[in-house]
């Protein structure tokens, strides 16, 4: 089925079609051939969620002598963190709208050995300036990634299971979290590998877990959404219908009817002017709600992930070789949200669930702020709460994607990925590492305070939103939810497929 589903393809042609496609991918029970295609996309958050907290929890050993580099605990935290977000945001762009126009398997395999690549590049660094160069591309990579993956994901994926899916798959950042500070604690001591030798095979490791899911991606074939727009009808019936056959043998009964068809034009690419008028003329409350949803998290998260080491060593003077056992403590948390509040974005519902999460970590966060202020926490006890905090940001943070990725046209749908993540990111992602690093470098924690408080307040904003602006796309098809531009209606006689 795979080898047949990602043969080279002739050029498309074009016309007017009625398909079945979306109906009968959303129709699937979950099956094998699902759990395939969360592997291979989604596993790559795994890697992700591995390197940066390495960065995260080995800043202080690169800021010590002997480390292999001239560069402060600040360089790595703030000027490292926000070319790494800077190059995601730009990477995100150019390879979303890549993806729009030459498909999702492309560019998923693109993007992950551009990310591989600087990611090993990163590990020779000699000088601070190579450092800094390759944690910009390393980022460009990521960018890319999550506008190909989240794409591909929401549009193979059955509808029933979409939200919780999306969820569970982006919060899997911080099960790689969890490794890469457990490996960093392995890896800085000095007992054990030189001061310049561990954190340099930190990153080669994740390089070498990256190889090994390029392997499995191979096997991932063509959104069949994309094929049929595109000009590829016949390759999308073929992949769905070969699909459809194990799914029957898996489970030995066959499938419901498809319960409708969708008539449309083809095309084989999408004007980014179009794009732009869609998502800001067509649809101006979800890009409100967008932007509130990813500026509130990027601070959050962008802050918080590469400076959360700083504050330990600063505040309660924990050994650089030990913050990772904290580290992987509120990873957990964060990667527990999703995991069991994820069906709820499918039962109870996306408004609910999206607003509650960030309005909750927000008002946690508050809470945290006050007691850090007044000198009532120790390192456990700032853990413990920032673990809570970020049980239910995760799951907001991770909704953000979710939203984005549904709630507009399928032709724009990795491009409206990228703009949102771009702009969102660049807002509170590189403005959060440069403010957060700054405020905690000071030592002083009035300062640190007012970094918490500047994130709990997005957070809240951005749920008050999400409670006014958030759109009721549980279980229902992608195309319910946003036609796509290239619908038809009463046309004579199409094809169909």
């Amino acid at each position: 089925m795979t080898r047949e589903s990602t043969r080279a393809s002739a050029p498309a042609t074009t016309g007017t079609v009625t398909t079945a496609v979306p109906a009968r991918l959303d129709r699937l029970p979950w099956s094998r051939w699902h759990w395939m295609i969360v592997i291979g996309l989604g596993t790559v958050w795994i890697l992700d969620g591995l390197e940066v907290t390495i960065v995260g929890n080995i800043a202080g050993r690169l800021a010590e002598s002997g480390s292999g580099l001239d560069i402060t605990a600040a360089q790595v935290t703030g000027t490292a963190a926000a070319l790494y977000v800077a190059g995601a945001c730009s990477g995100a762009l150019f390879f979303g709208w890549l993806t729009d126009r030459y498909g999702r398997k492309k560019l998923f395999m693109v993007t992950l050995v551009v990310y591989l690549g600087a990611t090993a590049l990163t590990a020779l660094s000699m000088e601070s300036w190579w450092f800094f160069l390759f944690r910009f591309l390393t980022g460009f990579g990521i960018g890319g990634e999550y506008a190909a993956i989240n794409s591909a994901i929401d549009e193979l994926i059955p509808s029933l299971y979409r939200g919780r899916v999306d969820l569970i798959i982006n919060g899997s950042y911080w099960l790689g979290a969890i490794g890469g500070a457990l490996l960093s604690i392995v890896m800085l001591d000095t007992n054990i590998f030189a001061a310049d030798v561990g954190w340099r095979l930190s990153f080669a490791l994740g390089v070498v877990l990256g190889l090994v899911i390029l392997l499995v991606r191979r096997h991932v074939p063509e959104s069949p959404r994309w094929q049929f727009i595109h000009g590829h009808g016949e390759e999308a019936d073929r992949l769905v219908a070969s699909v459809e056959r194990e799914v029957e043998r898996e489970h030995g009964r066959p499938l419901p009817a498809p319960a409708g068809e969708i008539t449309i034009h083809q095309r084989r690419s999408i004007g980014f002017g179009l794009i732009a008028k869609t998502v800001f003329s067509r649809y101006p409350r979800r890009a409100v709600l967008g932007l509130s949803l990813f500026i509130g998290q990027a601070f959050l998260y962008n802050a918080i992930t590469f400076g959360f080491g700083t504050i330990l060593t600063t505040f309660f003077d924990v050994p650089t070789g030990h913050t990772g056992y904290y580290f992987a403590v509120i990873a957990a948390g964060n990667f527990l949200g999703p995991l069991l509040l994820g069906k709820l974005f499918d039962t109870v519902g996306r408004r609910i669930m999206i607003s509650s999460t960030y309005l909750l970590s927000g008002l946690l966060l508050f809470g945290t702020a006050w007691l850090f202020g007044s000198g009532a926490l120790s390192a456990t006890t700032l853990t413990a709460c920032w673990c809570v905090v970020l049980f239910f940001a995760s799951a907001g943070a991770s909704s953000a994607y979710l939203t984005v990725s549904e709630v507009f046209p399928m032709e724009t749908r990795a491009m409206a990925i990228a703009f949102f993540y771009a702009i969102g990111t660049a807002a509170g992602g590189i403005s959060g590492p440069l403010i957060f690093a700054g405020l905690t470098e000071s030592g002083v924690p009035s300062e640190t305070v007012l970094a918490f408080q500047i994130g709990a307040g997005l957070m809240c904003a951005a749920g008050l939103v999400a409670a006014f602006l958030a759109v009721k796309a549980e279980r229902r098809s992608l195309e319910d939810i946003a036609e796509p531009l290239s619908a038809a209606r009463d046309e004579a006689e199409p094809t169909r497929t």
